[in-house]
């Protein structure tokens, strides 16, 4: 499993997957105007690659393509960064229903934490998880995200107001690196 930037040829294979799988993404990810075949059809992708690139370089967020021996296999973004004082910003994460409970996701988020508390000198990161998506709240439990809340009617998902809960994870709870934690403590599925 490898990580990189997003770039403008990824636009066949994320459109492949995210149309394909939509039964598997769609109960989890905010409705928008648009509608999931326009949202993820392989014209939207430009706009959204362009989008993450101009986050980026403005320093607002972390895109990354999570590839599986070479072949894309899902995104995590870091975005909403906020400097300064704060040092702060949000995950979101997903994969292919295929390489579900097996490890990639928290494979990806753990390295993701752990360039974001080095290189990208964050101090803090959030995630926002509906109740009911125990898979996601594992990946983030074994990640070392802890609980901290509910918030109420959070995102419109699935043509719903859903409540989610919200974690968080500190430099300072993963002073050995998150990556390197998940293997050490044993909560890593690839073993």
């Amino acid at each position: 499993m490898t990580l990189r930037s997003p770039r403008l040829w990824d636009g066949p294979d994320w459109s492949r997957i995210r149309l394909a799988e939509r039964d598997h993404l769609q109960l989890w990810e905010p409705s928008t105007p648009e509608g999931w075949e326009q949202r993820n059809a392989l014209f939207s992708w430009p706009g959204q690659w362009a989008g993450m690139r101009r986050l980026a370089r403005h320093g607002t967020a972390l895109p990354f393509v999570i590839l599986v021996d070479g072949v894309f296999a899902g995104q995590v973004t870091v975005g909403n960064i906020v400097r300064g004082a704060l040092r702060s910003g949000w995950i979101g994460y997903w994969v292919s229903r295929r390489l579900t409970c097996g490890g990639v996701a928290s494979a990806a988020v753990a390295l993701v934490v752990d360039h974001c508390f080095g290189v990208a000198g964050l101090h803090r990161l959030e995630a926002t998880v509906r109740p009911d998506n125990e898979a996601s709240l594992r990946v983030l439990e074994k990640t070392g995200f802890r609980r901290e809340g509910l918030f109420r009617r959070y995102l419109y998902v699935a043509e719903m107001w859903r409540d989610h809960v919200c974690l968080a994870i500190t430099a300072e709870d993963v002073t050995a690196g998150a990556a390197t934690a998940l293997v050490r403590d044993g909560r890593a599925d690839w073993e």
